[in-house]
């Protein structure tokens, strides 16, 4: 069983040009595209059952058609998935839903979603130009209680105390809602792993290792593997940057003594477990 925990598409008429954001903001030249299809077929060539697919609206008046889309993803059926991907047997797809605490209808965008069974929530603080504990986020963080999950983009190719996402605001939040079903992206902070294994290591916190086997030193990915509960860490290739096949393969190279038992809770049961599939 693989789950993709992590991964990106793009409304047709935007995706192109998001994957060209991504590839100048990261300096990351991926040749893999931001549409649907493209999403699906990755993930149906590296063999994921199941994949979590993540939109961030960036702009408040976004928030609403981003979640129109994922909605009509969330209905389609396994018919429908294999003729928007042209493959026989694509992943299950777990759309998770966007808010921006700058929308007036925020609370009611929420409710929209979770009446319709959507699973959870994505937040890209950065990139939406928001604190990730905004006290304006903390009803919603309630109300989403023990029965969604929040995954938040962690980190930043630029490293200030400042950042709108860093551990320490993720541990915050954690603290103030420790029933929050809480996934920090990219082993807990991109680029700012050393602050995540001093702040977020050993807590009742998931990590999903996207965008990260490409970047942190070996000792130190190691170091969460001994620190953090590996029933707490998830599989995600942040697609389109990176493929799922290309970081399963990375998974071999960086640990290749991973027991049978671990990799089998990273890649798949740990994301069944927090998803209820």
């Amino acid at each position: 069983m693989i789950v993709d925990f992590h991964m990106h598409a793009f409304a047709d008429p935007i995706a192109d040009k998001a994957v060209a954001f991504l590839i100048d903001y990261y300096k990351i030249p991926t040749t893999h595209g931001g549409h649907l299809k493209d999403c699906l077929q990755a993930a149906a060539e590296a063999g994921v059952d199941h994949s979590v697919l993540l939109v961030a609206a960036t702009k408040p008046e976004q928030v609403q058609p981003a979640n129109d889309w994922i909605l009509q993803i969330k209905d389609l059926t396994q018919e429908g998935l294999s003729g928007q991907a042209q493959v026989k047997n694509p992943p299950n797809v777990f759309p998770f839903g966007t808010l921006h605490p700058d929308d007036p209808n925020m609370l009611a965008e929420f409710t929209r979603l979770k009446t319709a069974g959507v699973r959870g929530i994505k937040l890209h603080p950065d990139f939406q130009g928001f604190d990730l504990d905004d006290p304006r986020l903390f009803p919603i963080f309630e109300a989403m209680g023990d029965t969604m999950v929040l995954l938040t983009h962690v980190g930043d190719k630029n490293h200030s105390p400042n950042n709108p996402s860093t551990p320490l605001r993720v541990k915050r939040i954690h603290e103030n809602f420790p029933r929050l079903r809480l996934v920090a992206a990219h082993m807990g902070g991109y680029l700012y792993w050393k602050e995540s294994l001093e702040l977020l290591a050993s807590e009742d916190i998931y990590m999903d290792i996207s965008s990260t086997l490409s970047f942190i030193p070996q000792t130190m990915l190691r170091e969460f593997f001994r620190r953090h509960p590996t029933d707490r860490i998830l599989f995600g290739s942040d697609y389109p940057l990176f493929s799922p096949a290309e970081e399963l393969a990375k998974i071999d190279t960086m640990l290749p003594d991973l027991t049978d038992m671990i990799r089998e809770r990273i890649l798949g049961r740990n994301a069944v477990e927090l998803l209820c599939i």
